[in-house]
């Protein structure tokens, strides 16, 4: 068992001086990347469009998940940030994330769009198209 706690300052810093007019940089702790981009796309009134093959999960994270039917994308994520940056700028914070020990499994992961407003896309990696909703009550017990 290995947590995955991590100290972000450093990372935060280079993604800072490569793109210091980001637009976001949040925490996907509690309730995981679906939530943490709902809270986004509902609270800037902007659409997300996710691709689901991008987004990094490792495989034994992705295998528990299966056997206990949960969703990858609601989980909390210690460690681990969402940076939404012009694009324009994203090779830049892509070099710079890439660079840092903590950032080596970043990613694009899709694109934020004027519409759908206050919604979060997921193209699936078959092909569909579907709603990521908003995480409802506690996918998990609380332990920190």
């Amino acid at each position: 068992l290995e947590s995955d706690c991590a100290p972000l300052n450093q990372l935060v810093s280079q993604i800072l001086q490569v793109c210091p007019h980001l637009h976001c940089l949040r925490d996907p702790t509690r309730g995981g990347l679906a939530t943490t981009l709902n809270e986004l796309a509902i609270q800037s009134q902007v659409g997300m469009v996710i691709e689901e093959a991008r987004i990094p999960v490792r495989e034994e994270v992705q295998g528990a998940c299966e056997m206990l039917g949960l969703d990858p994308l609601y989980l909390a994520n210690e460690g681990k940030l969402v940076a939404i940056v012009p694009a324009s700028e994203t090779d830049k914070v892509m070099e710079a994330m890439l660079t840092n020990p903590r950032g080596q499994n970043a990613r694009v992961i899709g694109e934020v769009q004027a519409s759908p407003s206050g919604m979060v896309l997921l193209k699936t990696e078959v092909g569909s198209t579907r709603i990521l909703d908003m995480l409802s009550g506690e996918l998990l017990p609380r332990i920190c």
